[in-house]
């Protein structure tokens, strides 16, 4: 509100009201107006239109207001996105329920206890979640500076997995490292050291990428070093993913069109050869192109495949009474789950299981490029990476299993058997969950615990929460008075 006052200027000599009134009007207008600027910042603040580090701005600007932590009080309803978390927690249920019930028949035979892979899955999971709990905890700064450590980690796993007595042998490849109580399968935790350390490179030198042969050099002789390792396992499947996902951040990175086709064309060639050099490759790659050929021997796993979805149809023979399972299908609980979900859930459940992983893969796309604009490079390529990662492998998996591709050793992210693929996976949602936490709070999880490490000021939720609050009673104390 506004009061209109009389000016009685003593100094003014007589004879001039007429000076007098104009500086009484120019007063008392600008009075007004103050008070209408001041009743509007109330009116704002007490709505909680758009919740800022310092003042409440109106609606209407926050569309273009795009600098860090700028966000809704809807946005900052969610601690985590709870779609993404949603799907990702639909998908680890469907994958532990259909591993209990694709491995009953040889964890018996095997183990005599039915549900030994499923104790097991069981277990990896909440290794995962207890792994992931501690990322969501640890800011995305840190992980960008241990980028380096990480990939240098894998190097000497990769190295080390394919030295007498260090790496386990199965099924003709040293992929994997006794641990105890699971094996870790060291690719898997190079595909994440890979996606930690290239999304950091980009952001160190986003200059030299785009405009540089160097700048692009550099990590294709890092990505080099990891596939000739994984190459000596071996494991092209594995080497195809990590190589596809690192082209895929380095083109969303700014690389120019000429390196990508370049590149593309010599991951082209380089397949090509790697595959009619190496006799199983070859005979694997004949069966894929005609299965019934040879339906017991080279084609046994594809053609067994194939059956498992005929007999699905649309609504599937029921949950635990797959008969593909029994003996017929090689690797029913790992590489060939999804087979065994399309028998007893029909077509409905495959396509649905197709759907959750377009579903996550499109949210974590869209939270990158959120990230992106918010100026937070690190967290969107991270995320980015990610996306083109579980992707990729999911998609290849899935043609696997219906004939589309040629047969490679590759998980079913999320769903199929196996520790150490269950645990990284955990990691990854949870990584990605961080990211985008971090684009919406300026004081995420576990900063305090941080500060302390680093002997810095703390600043919590609360304090947070406390100040912003002190921000607006103090904003209708100042609406309330008069001018």
């Amino acid at each position: 509100m506004s009061v209109d006052i009389s000016i009685n200027n003593s100094t003014t000599k007589k004879g001039h009201p007429a000076q007098e009134g104009a500086l009484t009007e120019m007063f008392n207008k600008s009075a007004r107006k103050r008070g209408e600027k001041v009743k509007h910042l109330s009116k704002t603040v007490k709505n909680k239109k758009v919740v800022r580090n310092k003042k409440a701005i109106p609606a209407t600007h926050a569309a273009t207001f795009s600098t860090p932590h700028s966000t809704t009080t809807e946005e900052q309803k969610w601690l985590l996105d709870p779609w993404l978390l949603i799907i990702a927690i639909t998908i680890i249920a469907l994958g532990v329920t259909m591993v209990g019930s694709a491995s009953i028949s040889i964890a018996e035979r095997n183990n005599g206890e039915p549900f030994y892979y499923l104790y097991r899955q069981l277990i990896a999971s909440g290794l995962g979640i207890g792994l992931g709990i501690i990322v969501l905890f640890t800011p995305m700064k840190f992980w960008q500076s241990m980028g380096p450590v990480l990939l240098l980690i894998a190097l000497l796993l990769l190295v080390a997995v394919l030295l007498p007595g260090i790496g386990r042998e199965i099924n003709g490849s040293s992929r994997w490292i006794p641990m105890g109580v699971f094996n870790l399968q060291v690719s898997e935790f190079a595909k994440l050291a890979m996606v930690i350390y290239l999304a950091g490179y980009l952001v160190r030198h986003t200059e030299n990428v785009r405009t540089t042969i160097k700048g692009f050099f550099m990590p294709m002789l890092v990505l080099s070093a990891i596939s000739v390792l994984l190459l000596m396992e071996p494991d092209l499947g594995a080497t195809v993913v990590i190589s596809a996902t690192a082209m895929g951040m380095l083109f969303l990175g700014g690389v120019r069109l000429w390196q990508f086709l370049i590149l593309i064309l010599i991951m082209a060639v380089s397949v090509y050869y790697l595959i009619i050099l190496e006799p199983y490759r070859l005979v694997r790659l004949q069966s894929f192109m005609d299965p019934w050929a040879d339906p017991f021997n080279t084609g046994f796993q594809l053609t067994q495949s194939l059956i498992a979805f005929g007999r699905g149809e649309l609504t599937g023979v029921g949950l635990g009474n797959s008969i593909q399972k029994l003996f017929y299908l090689p690797e029913g609980h790992t590489d060939f789950l999804f087979a065994v979900l399309a028998e007893e859930l029909g077509s409905i459940g495959a396509i649905s299981v197709i759907g959750l992983f377009s579903a996550l893969v499109s949210r974590v796309f869209f939270l990158a490029r959120k990230a992106d604009l918010m100026n937070q490079s690190f967290s969107a390529y991270t995320m980015f990476g990610l996306a083109i990662w579980i992707g990729l492998q999911a998609f290849v998996n899935i043609a696997v299993n219906m004939g589309a591709l040629p047969t490679k050793g590759l998980t079913l992210p999320l769903m199929s058997y196996g520790g150490s693929s269950m645990m990284i996976m955990c990691v990854v949602i949870a990584l990605i969950l961080r990211a985008e936490h971090e684009t919406r709070f300026k004081y995420p999880l576990g900063s305090v615990v941080w500060n302390k490490l680093l002997g810095q000021e703390n600043v919590s939720y609360k304090q947070t929460s406390c100040k912003q609050k002190s921000r607006k009673d103090s904003s209708k104390r100042r609406a309330g008075k008069s001018f």
